[in-house]
Order: structure tokens, then C-alpha cells, then sequence
């Protein structure tokens, strides 16, 4: 009794009056602390859903209120005006891209359309690029002489990508020019008479040099009867072509390929494939020494007969000949102007113009660079080298003359290469043995020395046996003329 009595006495009253259990306020405790946790569990879920909601795709994303109320600012438009805005930018952007794309388009047919028609015209050989009349005569200080032979040099070549030179001379040596810096890049030095077993390279006069289209193989061809082939690049030696019976006097890579065409003195023509170290054929005709030779990208080569005074179309896969006669005398040089026109030099003085369509010159320039010796009985100094810038209407020739006043003079083809017109000559002190124009006709090569490339008629001791690199100026444009083009 006792115990239960203390326990009534010290129950608080407030618990008391509120219910006759003593447990329903402990229910009631506990409802009020599941209550305060039921709004802290609320509040928890709710920012849980937030974060899950702005993180799916699926559901709507949930703006922050500051964002919402800033892109009200921006877009105050209906529906409709903002898909009349959007289709008239996404309108305008179509027309844009399609004037530009017509304009494009245009462009580049106008320059495909362009590129095909001058093709076309090259194969058909009736490209006539008209260059000289905007050609200057470059001032004396401009012309570059590179030195290294010991003794005349008889020929040259420039590569397609107008980066190096080849020069042979009578010192049987091969030098690798640099054009941009004039400095020796290689040299293959000539062999003593009698060497040919140990020596690697020439050992008598070379006559003849030609390099491929891309660059890869370098031939020479000398007075002891061999055709020797080079690796471009490093000079190295690589094969060497025996068969012909006399010195061998003309070499050239037909272009875009390895085939490569030898002319000799002893009259024939040999086919050979370098890639695979091959002899394909040999072409007779010639009834004297073959003096000059030279190929394009046809499947044909042209020739200069020498004394026997006629040039040849030779078409390889034919096996066929055309017999050109117009030259008064020996015939000592020839270069393709493009795959049906051609120039030639020779020793009575004149150069002359011919195409293959013709069996005469289509035009001949007699006494081309002059006379020498007493009144009554001048001589016409020889034409020893030609050269022609490929499918334009700008041609060379250089004169083996007996005096120190030589010149190379440039030409002017007239229109269907009907005519020859003197442009200016370029003064120059000894025999120019060979004339090699560049590929772009930016600057002209010519290999001079103090006797002639074949043979010691007579000898300049003022000359330098070296190669002239001869800039070709372009005249400003008038602009007078380039008001009347606007």
C-alpha cells in the first residue's frame, strides 16, 4: 500500500488529468516526436526527388527560379512569332550556304574546266602559253656563274622541280648543283683513260645527260660508247647500258616514266627500261651520226641526223618514221617545244621551227647569231644548243662562236608558231654547249666552256668553263592595261 501511495503522490498532475493510462502519454510523446520526425523526413525526400528529377531526361527539368525568371525577360513572344523568327534565320542560313557553295562550285569548274583544256591542248601539242612579250633582258649583275668543271662543260640538266642542276663535262666529272644556293651538293669525279675496270663512273667525254620526270634516275652517255644510270638522290651508280657502237650522243627519259632513249654516232636509236635494267629495242634510219635527241610524255622521240641533214619523228609503238629535210648544213641540236613543234640548230648558222604535221620548217632564221671572219669570206657562227620553255612561244639558242663576243638570244614564236622574232641576246664569253630552260621559266641554264662539246676547232682562252644561271625578269604590268582588263 504504502509503495503504490508515493507512486500516485509524486505522478505529475498534468499527465493525470489528460488520460487514466498511464501509457496514453507516452502514445502521445511518441506521436508528437513521429510527428516532428514525419516533417524532417518530408523535407529530406522532397530535396532528394529534387536532385533526381533535375538529373533524369525523362522527367521535366526543374528550373531554379532566377533562370526561370531571366528567360522570361529574353523571350517575351508567343509561340508562333518564335517559330517565324527561327524558320526565317534557319531560311536565311540555307540561302547563304548555297550562294557561297554556287560561288565555290563556279571557282573550282572554272579552274578544272581551265586545267582539262590546257591538257587537252598539250597532248595534242597545240598549248602556246604567250610569255615573251613580257620577257626582260636581265642587267649583267644577275647572272650567276657556278664554277667547278676543270674543262668545258658539254651538258646540263635541270630537274622537274627547278631545284637542282646535273653538269657534265670533258673533265668526264658529274657535279649536283643546288640552284637556290649555287653550292656543289654531289660530285662524281671523271677516271683516266685505261680505268675503266676500277673506276666507278666515266672515263672519256660525256655528251649527253638526262634526269626522270620525278627525279629518281640521272643517265649519262660518253664518248666510250656507255650509258651510265644514277640514283638522283645520292648520285650513287647504278647500272650501266653497253650495246651501242659509237659515242653516245643523246639521252631522254620519256616523261612520266622510266623508258629512257639513247641516240649514238653509229646511227641508231636504243629503247631501253630502266626500272628493270632492260634493253627493249634499236631503230635504224639515220644515215649519218645522230648529233641531238629529246622526248615528251608521248610514246615518241625526235632526232637530229647530222650531216646526213634531216630530222626524224620516231613513233615507237608504231615502229614507223617521219623524215623532216630543211637545214642547209650539219644538224648538231633539237628540242620538243610541245608534242608537235619542235626548233632545231645548225652549223650553217640557221635555227629553224618545224612541226610534225610539215616536212619543211615552218619557219627559219638564217645567220641567227651572225658572222665572222674577213669581208668577202664570213662565216656563220654555228648554233651549237637550243632549248624551248615547254608549250610557250619563248625558245633559246646558243652560238658556238670563234670569238670571245657569244650570245644566247631568245626568241619570239609568232601565233601557230608561224615566225621567229628576235627578243634580246644575252652576251656571254665562250662556247654555250648546252641551253636548258627551268620548268616554271623563272631562269635559264647555260653550260659554256672554251671549246666546242665535240670537238677542239678552236679555243677562247678568255672564256670560264662554268654554268651561267640566267634570270628571265617578267615586265611590270601597265596600268593602263589593267584599267581597260578591269
Amino acid at each position: 500500500m504504502s509503495s503504490s501511495f508515493f507512486i500516485k503522490t509524486k505522478q505529475n498532475p498534468k499527465f493525470v488529468k489528460k488520460g487514466k493510462n498511464t501509457e496514453a502519454p507516452k502514445r502521445k510523446g511518441d506521436g508528437d516526436s513521429g510527428g516532428k520526425s514525419k516533417v524532417r523526413v518530408k523535407k529530406v525526400t522532397s530535396k532528394y526527388n529534387e536532385e533526381i528529377s533535375s538529373d533524369s531526361d525523362t522527367e521535366s527539368p526543374v528550373v531554379p527560379k532566377k533562370r526561370q525568371s531571366k528567360e522570361e525577360n529574353e523571350y517575351e513572344e508567343t509561340p508562333q512569332e518564335k517559330k517565324l523568327r527561327l524558320a526565317k534565320v534557319y531560311l536565311d542560313q540555307l540561302k547563304e550556304e548555297e550562294e557561297k557553295k554556287a560561288e565555290d562550285d563556279s571557282f573550282e569548274t572554272d579552274l578544272i574546266a581551265g586545267r582539262l583544256q590546257e591538257e587537252v591542248l598539250e597532248q595534242k601539242g597545240k598549248l602556246q602559253r604567250l610569255i615573251a612579250k613580257d620577257l626582260m633582258p636581265p642587267d649583267a649583275s644577275e647572272i650567276r656563274v657556278l664554277r667547278g668543271h676543270k674543262l668545258p662543260i658539254t651538258c646540263l640538266v635541270i630537274t622537274s622541280d627547278d631545284k637542282y642542276i646535273f653538269s657534265a663535262a670533258k673533265d668526264c666529272s658529274i657535279i649536283k648543283w643546288d640552284v637556290e644556293s649555287g653550292k656543289k651538293l654531289h660530285t662524281i669525279p671523271g677516271g683516266r683513260k685505261g680505268t675503266e675496270d676500277r673506276h666507278v663512273g666515266h672515263t672519256a667525254h660525256i655528251l649527253c645527260i638526262s634526269v626522270s620526270s620525278d627525279g629518281k634516275y640521272l643517265a649519262t652517255g660518253d664518248m666510250n660508247k656507255l650509258i651510265m644510270i644514277w640514283e638522283g638522290e645520292t648520285c650513287k651508280h647504278l647500272y650501266k647500258f653497253t650495246g651501242h657502237k659509237g659515242p653516245v650522243s643523246g639521252l631522254s627519259f620519256r616523261k612520266g616514266t622510266h623508258d629512257l632513249y639513247s641516240a649514238s654516232h653509229d646511227r641508231s636509236i636504243k629503247v631501253w627500261n630502266v626500272d628493270e635494267n632492260a634493253y627493249v629495242e634499236t631503230l635504224f634510219g639515220h644515215q649519218d651520226a645522230i648529233t641531238g635527241l629529246d622526248s615528251l610524255s608521248r610514246e615518241r622521240c625526235v632526232t637530229a641526223g647530222g650531216r646526213d641533214r634531216s630530222v626524224r619523228v620516231w613513233k615507237i609503238a608504231e615502229e614507223s618514221q617521219l623524215v623532216f629535210h630543211g637545214h642547209e648544213g650539219s644538224i648538231d641540236c633539237i628540242q620538243l617545244i610541245n608534242e608537235e613543234h619542235m626548233i632545231t640548230g645548225a652549223d650553217d648558222g640557221s635555227v629553224s621551227l618545224w612541226s610534225v604535221n610539215k616536212k619543211k620548217p615552218l619557219s627559219t632564221v638564217k645567220q641567227a647569231h651572225g658572222c665572222h671572219g674577213d669581208a668577202g669570206i664570213e662565216q656563220p657562227h654555228w648554233v651549237s644548243s637550243v632549248a624551248a620553255l615547254q608549250n610557250s612561244d619563248t625558245v633559246a639558242s646558243g652560238a658556238s662562236g670563234c670569238s670571245h663576243n657569244s650570245q644566247v638570244q631568245l626568241w619570239k614564236c609568232g601565233q601557230y608558231y608561224r615566225g621567229l622574232e628576235p627578243l634580246f641576246s644575252i652576251p656571254v664569253c665562250g662556247f654555250v654547249n648546252s641551253l636548258k630552260f627551268s620548268s616554271s621559266g623563272q631562269f635559264m641554264v647555260a653550260g659554256v666552256g672554251q671549246e666546242h662539246r665535240l670537238g677542239r676547232w678552236w679555243r677562247i682562252k678568255e672564256a670560264k668553263n662554268g654554268i651561267y644561271v640566267i634570270p628571265l625578269k617578267r615586265k611590270p604590268p601597265n596600268p593602263e592595261e589593267a584599267k581597260i582588263t578591269e
